[in-house]
């Protein structure tokens, strides 16, 4: 090679290098030069295509965090992120990228479209460390925005199930001034893929999220006909922690208060106090089972339940009172004919029979005598009692009332008997409801 030649080839590498260097500083002015003529003349207090047809605002979300769901409050608390698309004609541009890529300082320089959450009751939008936004303007003119939002909304709850109850919480947004025939809202990918959940980004205790459906709807008001977008989730409540604190223990106190029935009727304190104290515990757990409610006006499954077992618990001791009343009323019959069968033998006894009477004695002294005869005699027919049967007796101790009660004897069966069949028909009912709901919910998703 020449040394004309070897000249000429490294010039033209230094020109190439050159040139290089000098697209990438073309391309950095040319992207600002866009951003300039854009902004030129740009009216960001004007809506695309104002005057004439209607703006479409595409929207879908992506949801980083779900819960939690309030009963008493009637509320869910989720973290999102919410995307918007349009096309504003006046933004579009050529150049050596199809893309541009800005940060939040954009987005005050343009039109946004107004939205707002309509049934949020608070509304955060992230800014640690930055607004936590996303801006990109397409050569077309398209503009996506997006920002991280955490929402708390109300869900009206119908408790009339609890706890076996389910629930549909509504996330509703549209336009705050915009009417239908000026903006219009749509779902960005269709009615099923526009609300992206992942089961990892659920965090609910109390509940499982089912699914969520989409709707597109117009909400009327004296202002005028709005676009509004709406989500629904679905969500199913879980019985295990209500089985665990209220309902395993209320069946065991009603349980409880029936072993009294195998306890002898004489034994009146023990089965007074096993009474009592099964109400008062049935009591303070139909107290404690309604604080994690709201006070709602109408009576829930689990007060249904509540009720029903207090009815059992009331009734066991309800049904002592009965045998220890007519174990009573048996008694002093049994005592009162004794009494008139004595009554004819010991007028009848002569002094013959080792009562001596005096001639001097007067009539009273006589009349003592011959009750004193007649207590002595009743103490010696009947036979003593061991001291553990004589202990708290409500009536006397007569031989013909020992042995359990005829009452006592039907409890026994009829009372865990109707008890057995509450539950089977209260479970069968709601557990049935809960599974055909669920049924229901996995063909909707198919």
């Amino acid at each position: 090679m020449t040394i004309l030649q070897l000249t000429l080839v490294t010039f033209m590498c230094w020109i190439s290098l050159g040139h290089g260097n000098g697209n990438e500083k073309i391309s950095s002015d040319n992207i600002t030069r866009i951003l300039d003529r854009l902004l030129d003349g740009y009216d960001n207090r004007l809506r695309p295509g104002s005057g004439g047809g209607v703006t479409e605002v595409k929207t879908d979300i992506f949801v980083t965090s779900f819960g939690p769901v309030s009963d008493v409050e009637m509320e869910f608390t989720m973290d999102m992120f919410f995307r918007q698309m349009w096309v504003d004609e006046r933004l579009k541009f050529e150049g050596p990228t199809e893309i541009l890529r800005l940060n939040n300082k954009m987005v005050d320089k343009i039109w946004t479209p107004d939205t707002f959450f309509r049934n949020s009751k608070k509304s955060i939008s992230h800014n640690t460390t930055t607004p936590n936004k996303l801006f990109r303007i397409m050569q077309n003119g398209t503009v996506l925005y997006t920002m991280r939002l955490t929402i708390s909304a109300e869900c009206p709850m119908r408790l009339m199930d609890f706890p076996m109850d389910g629930h549909t919480c509504p996330l509703r947004f549209g336009s705050y001034a915009y009417t239908s025939s000026e903006i219009m809202f749509t779902w960005r990918k269709g009615p099923i893929a526009s609300v992206d959940c992942p089961a990892e980004s659920i965090s609910l205790l109390q509940y499982d999220l089912v699914r969520n459906t989409l709707s597109s709807e117009i909400f009327r008001s004296n202002t005028g006909h709005y676009s509004v977008q709406v989500v629904y989730f679905h969500l199913q409540r879980k019985l295990g922690y209500y089985l665990i604190q209220t309902y395993i223990p209320l069946i065991m106190v009603v349980v409880l208060s029936q072993v009294s029935f195998w306890i002898n009727k004489e034994s009146v304190p023990a089965r007074t106090v096993a009474g009592i104290t099964t109400v008062l515990t049935m009591t303070t757990l139909s107290i404690s089972a309604r604080q994690s409610l709201p006070k709602v006006a109408y009576a829930t499954a689990m007060d249904w339940f509540i009720a029903v077992c207090f009815a059992f618990v009331a009734s066991a001791l309800i049904e002592f009172a009965a045998v220890n009343y007519f174990a009573t009323l048996q008694a002093h019959n049994l005592k009162r004919k004794k009494t008139r069968q004595d009554k004819p033998e010991v007028l009848a006894r002569t002094p013959d029979d080792g009562e001596t009477v005096s001639s001097d004695s007067s009539p009273q002294e006589g009349l003592k005598k011959r009750n004193h005869s007649m207590a002595r005699s009743e103490l010696g027919d009947a036979p003593q009692l061991p001291i553990f049967l004589q202990q708290g007796s409500a009536f006397p101790q007569i031989p013909q009332l020992a042995g359990t009660s005829p009452i006592d004897q039907y409890s026994r069966i009829l009372f865990p008997l109707a008890f057995a069949l509450f539950n089977g028909f209260y479970w069968y009912i709601y557990l049935a409801r809960d599974t055909m709901e669920r049924a229901r919910d996995v063909e909707v998703q198919i």
